[in-house]
């Protein structure tokens, strides 16, 4: 079985579930955030993974997505010589620097790619103040 030496500790296999849990460093599920005047903008890399596979949920300002990647076809006939392609589970938590407004949030997965824009409250928005002559 493929396996990974990390900084003296024990052997772990590719998906162990620590390693993909990113209790180990590892980086279970990538992401990009941008922000813009009016919204954040993440974008994570969800190959493989249809839409009923993650789940979203926003609560106040931390964003969480959950998953489960089931790319790894189980065959019971024959030992596996070297096994890379397995299912694990992933829970990714993102804290906003401002409040955000989760009722407007749209998500949509193309590509292997999971773009979710969450746009920012009112009050957390930049505000133009006009300035007058005397």
């Amino acid at each position: 079985m493929l396996t990974y030496y990390l900084r003296g500790r024990r052997p772990m296999s590719l998906f162990d579930e620590a390693w993909m849990s990113g209790a180990s460093g590892g980086s279970r599920l990538p992401i990009d955030l941008q922000e813009d005047a009016e919204a954040f903008e993440l974008v994570a890399a969800v190959p493989g993974l249809k839409a009923e596979d993650i789940a979203i949920e926003v609560e106040d300002d931390v964003v969480t997505l959950r998953g489960k990647t089931t790319a790894g076809v189980e065959k019971n006939e024959g030992e596996y010589l070297l096994r890379e392609i397995g299912t694990a589970s992933f829970e990714r938590r993102i804290r906003l620097p401002v409040p955000v407004e989760s009722a407007k949030a749209k998500a949509v997965v193309e590509h292997g790619m999971l773009k979710l824009r969450i746009p920012k409250a009112e009050e957390a928005r930049p505000k133009m103040i006009p300035v007058q002559s005397r």
